[in-house]
């Protein structure tokens, strides 16, 4: 039996999965989370095999949530449902540690089938994610600039662009004001932006944020 934690803001979405779910002989819910704050939680209590995430969540979202659950429990699979396509974040996180990308217009089935492959210990790779990382290690001149970043300037440029400060940032990601802004200016110089307005603009154009 597979323990699965579905991990979304909205109740809707986490009912529908309970429900699908349910149906399959394998599988069995064991916990639900609003945020990323509550998915961590679900990680230490333990008793889950795999975690379906969202990635745009209220209180720690998705992005933070898989470098903290990395953290903790580095063999846990974690699979990313997300509404934003492919090609704006499956490899940057397949990177990140993910253990695959879907997104939510994909058929129930798939789902089922990916958190199967993931249980195994192995990655679950769409035919597009699979072109995008290939086209990444072939040095492709398209790439998109935030896909150039690290782990943490990644998230650090994600919070910038929402508008949380530096201060709250060094708080919450336990850094000091000093590396949190030395890691915002190593994002303005790869991504060539100047303000936090910039990042901004270039999150919402790239469907990052909503």
């Amino acid at each position: 039996m597979i323990r699965v934690a579905i991990v979304d803001d909205h109740a809707i979405v986490r009912a529908g999965l309970r429900q699908f779910f349910s149906e399959q002989v394998d599988l069995r819910v064991t916990g639900e989370a609003a945020n990323g704050r509550e998915a961590v939680d679900l990680v230490r209590r333990g008793e889950v095999d795999v975690m379906v995430m969202d990635l745009s969540m209220p209180e720690h979202g998705g992005v933070d949530a898989l470098a903290a659950i990395r953290a903790r429990a580095p063999d846990l699979p974690v699979l990313i449902l997300s509404g934003f396509p492919e090609t704006h974040y499956a490899t940057t996180l397949l990177r990140q540690g993910a253990s695959g990308y879907l997104n939510k217009e994909c058929d129930p089935e798939e789902i089922v089938r990916a958190i199967r492959t993931v249980y195994r210990g192995r990655r679950y790779i769409t035919a597009p994610v699979a072109e995008l990382l290939a086209d990444s290690l072939g040095g492709n001149p398209d790439k998109l600039p935030h896909e150039q970043l690290s782990e943490r300037e990644f998230q650090v440029f994600l919070r910038l662009a929402k508008g949380e400060t530096i201060g709250n940032m060094a708080d919450s990601m336990s850094l000091s004001v000093k590396t949190v802004s030395t890691y915002r200016t190593r994002v303005m110089e790869k991504m060539k932006l100047e303000s936090n307005s910039d990042l901004t603009y270039y999150a919402l154009k790239n469907g990052l944020i909503v």
